[in-house]
Order: C-alpha cells, then sequence, then structure tokens
C-alpha cells in the first residue's frame, strides 16, 4: 500500500503544477477576451471552479503529509506563460485557444479518473470524492467547448471576413 499512496502523492501533486497551468493559461485568456462575452463568461467561471480546485488538492496533500511541488507548480506556469505568449502572434488566437482548452480539459478529465482509481485503491475516500468532484467540472468544460466550438469559429469568421478584430 505504500507504493500505492506514494504514487498518489505523486500524481496529486501533478495535477495541482496542471492546475496552476491552468489558471494562468485561462487567466491570460480571459484578459484578452473582448469580442466573444459567452466564451469568457464561461472561461472566467471555469477559472474560479480551477482556483477552488488547486485549493482542493492543496488540501489533500496537506492531509496526505505532502503538500503541493513549488517545482512542479513553477513549470506549469512557465510552460502557461508560454502559450498565452503564442496566442499574441497568431491571427485565430480564439480559435487556437479554444482547441488547446478543449484538448487541456481532456487531459485534465483523464488525470482525474487516474487519480480516483489510485485513490479508490489506496483506500483514501476523501481524496476521490474529491477528484469526482473536480472530473464533474473538467467534464462540463469540455462538453461546453465542444458545444459551442461552432459558434466560436463562425463568429470568428464572420469577424474576419468583416476585416473587424476576430482574434480575440
Amino acid at each position: 500500500m505504500a507504493a500505492a499512496n506514494k504514487n498518489l502523492l505523486a500524481w496529486l501533486r501533478d495535477a495541482h503544477a496542471m492546475e496552476e497551468q491552468a489558471i494562468t493559461m485561462l487567466t491570460s485568456q480571459s484578459r484578452r477576451l473582448e469580442n466573444y462575452p459567452e466564451l469568457k463568461a464561461r472561461i472566467d467561471r471555469h477559472l474560479q471552479e480551477t482556483r477552488d480546485q488547486a485549493a482542493m488538492l492543496e488540501r489533500c496533500l496537506e492531509r496526505l503529509d505532502g503538500g503541493a511541488s513549488t517545482i512542479k507548480d513553477i513549470t506549469g506556469k512557465i510552460v502557461a506563460f508560454g502559450q498565452s505568449l503564442s496566442g499574441l502572434f497568431v491571427d485565430d488566437e480564439v480559435v487556437k485557444g479554444s482547441l488547446a482548452n478543449y484538448t487541456f480539459e481532456h487531459m485534465e478529465i483523464a488525470s482525474y479518473k487516474i487519480l480516483i482509481a489510485a485513490a479508490d485503491y489506496a483506500g483514501d475516500q476523501e481524496t476521490k470524492r474529491v477528484c469526482e468532484t473536480i472530473l464533474q467540472q473538467e467534464i462540463a468544460m469540455a462538453e461546453w467547448l465542444e458545444q459551442h466550438t461552432g459558434e466560436i469559429t463562425r463568429k470568428f469568421l464572420e469577424r474576419d471576413k468583416r476585416d473587424v478584430t476576430a482574434k480575440h
């Protein structure tokens, strides 16, 4: 069981770093969105959920006598900062941002499914419950993006055709 707990702790640290990365990415995207109010509102809502998720994971890590990994958290933020900078240099930032968000959500979904199985195996029902809660939020965000990708793309194309700011 010690190996299972060790892996669970490492994966929780990874998940915390992933949420820190998501906070950086979503904050950057939200700041630049001007012409997509529905997308901005949904990103802002998920940004708050993501902050709450990071806090829930911190509590799990503290309870398990672990604590977050500063190195992993900083690395995640650096990667996210680089991703956000790349949006400044593309003409279709909103479309590429939606693609990146959708892809990231699915990585998070897979990660939380792994964490749920690991917590269950390790007998940590509190961590399992937390991860199940977070998983539902990640699924909801991925579904929202899936349902609205066509609309976001059409709005981008319409704005681009009229030669008005479409990228953000």
